[in-house]
């Protein structure tokens, strides 16, 4: 949702950060960009005069000209304010009521209000182990009950029995009833929508308010309706009170204008992001790791998080022994290919990854897709047991069965075993290393073991990591632009080796777009 303002703003702090000293001048301009482009990503008129108005006082003073990097201070001051803007700390549910604690979901018809609801419950009973019962209030659209009914048997989320010609206070009345029986921890009132905001359904949510008491009301915006969606927070804020703002559909291709004036406007958290339809597409609200994506930094710690809320703990233990020890196979490699798939595939890693940005016309270039990575785990799965654990004995003859086998071609199989013997002398240099380098310590965060089977991963450590690998927005601290292409670049196919070879010619184990 970020990238076209990230592109806008990456160009305009290069010119910054390439000077030596800063001028009121230079600062004057950068800011006028910065608006042209903030206008440009859909943000209220309003915030962004006030936005630009709270950097240029701090840009133009003598903190910024003491600064040994006057364009790297700037950065930092936008920094600053960007997470200022989005609501300086991260918000989340709030369930410290008696249960069953109410959930009252709000939103214009489309938003997606009845799979967010899912979404929420699925979170609550996986992540939290709590009891969640769902119930439709939206009697006006065709099928929306059943539609609920049937998330809730996909994800094993209990729904409230369907009873035609009641009305919506009826059902919110013998939700709240069936959850204080059946012991239930929170109960989630997905309401009806409109096309538009209209008087009869902000008096049906102010009905529904009354009788259910909710202890969150979550409006559901659509972040693709830009300006709308802030004017929306806006009417139903003033009528039937909202406590917080789940946006939704922020993989599309909106400009992510909306995300940054809703907490300007309406002073109300934004506390999910929808990335997604999957069940499990739904992510927490940190105002200074999104300030981060936007400014190129990476998100490093959401990565880990991702990682360590997707990968299975024993297996991560036993793949850390093995690179201690030196040992890489091809089972090893298809495992990691598997892994990278579960927390987004290559585009969703990458994504994370500080100054990965700055190369994304050339990763482009590269033809880096996701499918690859099903391809080569079919490559792999077309090899003998022998064949996995020792790669030398894949000779022609071979190479042409196992290509038949997996429908690929013998030059695919050829990109592949290069990248594990890429892979392979990595895992090995990396397990001399004393702690194992920075992934060393990530698989270290990942394989920790702990209560429940969930890693011992210390958010302080994982956010010295990020700071580590963050570096400012003028790109990667020199020492790690080296250590990650060479390093964590072959580790993660995607990457090249020093100066990122094959940008031309394709990363390793991903072919160059054929001209």
């Amino acid at each position: 949702m970020f990238d076209s303002l990230s592109e806008r703003l990456s160009g305009i702090f290069d010119k910054l950060t390439r000077r030596g000293a800063l001028s009121e001048n230079d600062v004057n301009e950068a800011m006028r960009e910065v608006r042209r482009a903030l206008i440009e990503a859909d943000v209220a008129l309003d915030v962004v005069r006030s936005f630009t108005d709270k950097v240029r006082s701090r840009a133009v003073g003598a903190e910024v000209i003491r600064s040994v990097t006057p364009g790297q201070m700037v950065v930092k001051i936008v920094h600053d304010q960007l997470v200022e803007m989005l609501g300086s700390e991260a918000e989340t549910i709030d369930l410290n009521a008696p249960a069953p604690v109410p959930i009252m979901m709000v939103g214009l018809q489309g938003s997606g209000k009845t799979t967010t609801s899912a979404k929420i419950a699925r979170r609550l009973t996986q992540q939290q182990k709590l009891k969640v019962l769902m119930a439709s209030l939206d009697v006006r659209r065709p099928a929306a009950q059943e539609q609920l009914r049937v998330l809730g048997e996909q994800n094993g989320i209990d729904t409230l029995p369907i009873v035609m010609g009641q009305s919506p206070t009826d059902i919110a009345t013998r939700a709240l009833q069936a959850a204080r029986l059946g012991g239930y921890d929170v109960v989630i009132l997905d309401t009806a929508g409109r096309t538009h905001i209209d008087e009869p359904l902000m008096v049906e949510m102010a009905d529904i308010k009354a009788i259910a008491k909710p202890h969150e009301i979550l409006l559901v915006a659509d972040s693709l309706t830009g300006q709308d969606a802030v004017n929306l927070a806006r009417s139903f804020d003033e009528r039937v009170g909202i406590t917080g703002i789940v946006l939704t559909r922020t993989d599309g291709d909106g400009r992510g204008g909306a995300a940054l004036s809703m907490r300007a406007v309406t002073g109300k958290p934004i506390k999910l992001l929808g990335t997604g339809e999957k069940a499990d597409a739904l992510e927490d609200f940190h105002p200074g790791r999104i300030a981060n994506r936007i400014l190129g930094m990476g998100d490093i710690v959401s990565l880990v998080e991702k990682a360590a809320q997707n990968i299975d703990m024993e297996q991560a233990k036993k793949a850390a022994e093995k690179m201690r020890k030196g040992i890489f196979d091809l089972d090893d490699l298809a495992d990691q290919l598997r892994q990278m798939e579960k927390i987004g595939g290559m585009s969703g890693m990458l994504g994370m990854m500080p100054g990965v940005g700055k190369i994304k016309k050339q990763m482009e270039g590269a033809n880096l897709d996701d499918g690859m990575l099903k391809r080569q785990v079919a490559i792999i799965s077309s090899m003998t047991k022998a064949e996995r654990r020792n790669p030398d004995l894949l000779k022609a003859s071979r190479k042409k069965r196992v290509a038949a086998g997996s429908g690929t071609k013998v030059e695919e199989i050829n990109r592949l075993l290069k990248m594990h013997r890429q892979m392979a002398d990595m895992m090995k240099a990396m397990g001399k290393q004393k702690g194992g380098g920075v992934l060393g310590k990530m698989m270290g965060a990942l394989g920790g073991g702990g209560m429940g089977g969930m890693p011992n991963v210390d958010p302080a450590e994982l956010e010295k990591l990020a700071k580590q690998m963050g570096g400012g927005a003028g790109g990667l601290p020199p020492g790690l632009s080296q250590g990650l292409s060479q390093g964590l670049g072959r580790g993660l196919p995607g990457l090249g080796g020093p100066k990122l070879p094959g940008l031309g010619g394709g990363f390793p184990g991903f072919p160059g777009k054929k001209k």
